[in-house]
């Protein structure tokens, strides 16, 4: 871990140290991508525009700006509707005006819709766009920076919980299913009913009330509300968020923008054998390189979705005769109706994950992608989609990443000696060494002594029974791991046993660990942003967006 470093934030009076740890570090993270993120530029057998620092990216803009062939203004048109629909600043319509213009490029990512914005490494992901557009405009690139709402996607239960840390400390799940809710429709489909007021109210009432409640109910109230999409509620929160950083929204299923995409899902459609075949061909390179493909692509995958009449959005699949049938066979093409279809009707179609990024960059004039660890990986297969539909291959950096360490529990941590690491080892983990240490040493070094003389006795028992019969050795031996087991098994009661006669102590570090690694994940893959906002106001995304450094490729632990 780097060493820590005080830093100053220009908005709010916040004090940050922040430290930085290799993601190679952090259990469960793929090996392609803590590769990536070690040497991007080792890695570009699949990634073949990778960069070695993100002040590289204005090397590949001229090259975005001469694929490019999207018409502008009918994109910057519909920009403009949607962007008004979400309730954007004068930042943000400056930036779809200045995208009007031949020489403007954009730093894109996304992410799907999620309850009151997922969680909060979307705001991460947001920021960190808006952060490298401002790095390119000083470095004399016209660079705007773009959100895509995946509101295409069509997995409701994902997207429709998030998670905050209640007033008991304890992990609060907030949900919400509106009673008109169809399987498989595109969350941009889906409206929500009345319940979503309960939803708002439940999840304020969880939270521990400070000086900022009330204004970020204010917030939650005029964008999650009856009738709204699902889709425009998150955009409008989003843009509610950021409306000082001129974010750009974008929504897929805008006609406009599906006009727009028609001729490359018209090629798509005509070159999806072609593209089937090289994903399952770099998939096996993956694989032969030691990593996992992160998209299983069998002889029958197709890269588009069908989008029915029901507004349901359905796998197509490629049957043995050749054809094409959507998910549950209600319907059947050739490939020539298909691309007809896509020409004339392209709001009948969706990417699927492998085509997603190849769409947003035909569309867009992407001059790098922001993501995450598992975007990163898709970008291993998806470059083989760019090559095969005749597109640049989009660098892709990886978002910034933070765990959020508010005073009491940096206290709680300095207290007992832990780090961030440690933490993964979970409450029982942790047991041993805070009872151990700070707790009832004297007992615990009566276990340690008993441990130790029960196997020196048994080390003499095992010598002496050895020479008398060699099946009697290893008939000890069992019972020795018997022995072993159940004095473990007693020495795990007597620290549970012990911390539960310290309910300070016992609550500490529950709530450290429900904060900072709830369910044992990092803290930005469950809390949503209304967590901290309720505790530290709006200045918080500021104090995001100055924790940022786009060349620090780590994850950052912040320290308020």
């Amino acid at each position: 871990m780097k060493e820590e470093i005080a830093r100053e934030t220009r908005y709010g009076n916040a004090n940050m140290r922040i430290a930085s740890l290799p993601f190679s570090e952090i259990p469960s993270q793929s090996q392609l991508f803590t590769a990536y993120q070690r040497d991007p530029v080792s890695l570009r057998k699949f990634y073949p525009n990778a960069v070695s620092s993100p002040g590289q990216i204005a090397s590949f803009v001229p090259t975005v700006l001469a694929k490019y062939c999207t018409d502008r203004s009918k994109l910057c048109d519909a920009l403009f509707e949607i962007n008004t629909r979400s309730g954007a600043s004068e930042g943000t319509f400056k930036n779809i005006e200045l995208l009007r213009g031949p020489d403007t490029v954009a730093v894109v990512t996304g992410q799907q819709a999620g309850l009151f914005t997922g969680p909060i490494y979307t705001i991460y992901k947001a920021l960190t766009a808006i952060k490298m557009a401002e790095m390119l405009n000083r470095e004399g690139c016209k660079t705007v920076p773009v959100f895509w709402v995946a509101t295409e996607d069509h997995d409701f239960d994902e997207v429709s919980k998030t998670y905050i840390v209640d007033k008991h400390g304890g992990l609060y799940e907030s949900k919400t299913k509106p009673a008109n809710y169809h399987e498989n429709s595109p969350v941009g489909y889906v409206k929500l009913d009345e319940s979503i007021c309960e939803v708002v109210n439940n999840l304020v009432d969880a939270l521990s009330p400070t000086e900022f409640t009330a204004e970020m109910r204010k917030i939650l109230d005029s964008t999650w509300k009856t009738g709204e999409l699902f889709g425009d509620a998150f955009s409008k929160l989003l843009t509610q968020l950021l409306k000082d950083y001129g974010l750009i929204i974008v929504d897929p299923l805008d006609t406009a923008l599906k006009q727009l995409a028609a001729p490359l899902y018209v090629e798509a459609v005509n070159r999806s054998a072609e593209i089937v075949d090289a994903l399952r061909t770099r998939s096996k390179e993956l694989e032969a390189e030691g990593h996992s493909a992160q998209v299983l692509t069998g002889e029958d995958y197709f890269p588009l979705f069908w989008h029915a009449d029901n507004n349901t959005r359905n796998a197509l699949r490629k049957t043995e005769n050749g054809t094409i049938n959507a998910k549950g066979g209600s319907r059947e093409f050739t490939i020539d109706e298909l691309a007809s279809i896509a020409a004339t009707e392209p709001e009948r179609f969706s990417p699927s994950v492998v085509l997603r990024s190849v769409v947003q960059d035909y569309i867009l004039p992407t001059a790098c992608y922001v993501g995450g660890g598992a975007e990163i990986a898709y970008f291993a297969q998806n470059a083989e989609v760019y090559r095969v539909l005749n597109r640049p291959v989009t660098p892709i950096l990886h978002r910034q990443s933070f765990t959020f360490v508010e005073s009491k529990h940096a206290k709680t941590m300095a207290k007992y000696e832990l780090n961030l690491i440690k933490l993964f080892d979970g409450y029982d983990g942790l047991l041993p060494q805070i009872v151990e240490k700070y707790l009832n040493a004297g007992s615990a070094k009566v276990f340690a002594r008993a441990e130790e003389n029960i196997n020196i006795e048994l080390n003499r028992l095992d010598q002496d029974v050895s020479k008398i019969d060699v099946t009697l050795a290893e008939n000890l031996a069992n019972r020795r791991r018997k022995i072993l087991y159940h004095i473990a098994a007693l020495r795990n009661k007597f620290y549970k046993v012990q911390i539960r006669k310290d309910a300070d102590i016992r609550r500490q570090l529950e709530e450290m660990l429900t904060v900072l690694l709830p369910n044992g994940n990092l803290q930005e893959r469950s809390i949503n942003i209304t967590y901290f906002l309720n505790r530290h106001g709006p200045s918080f995304v500021d104090w995001i967006y100055d924790a940022i450094d786009l060349e620090d490729r780590c994850h950052r632990i912040v320290k308020l």
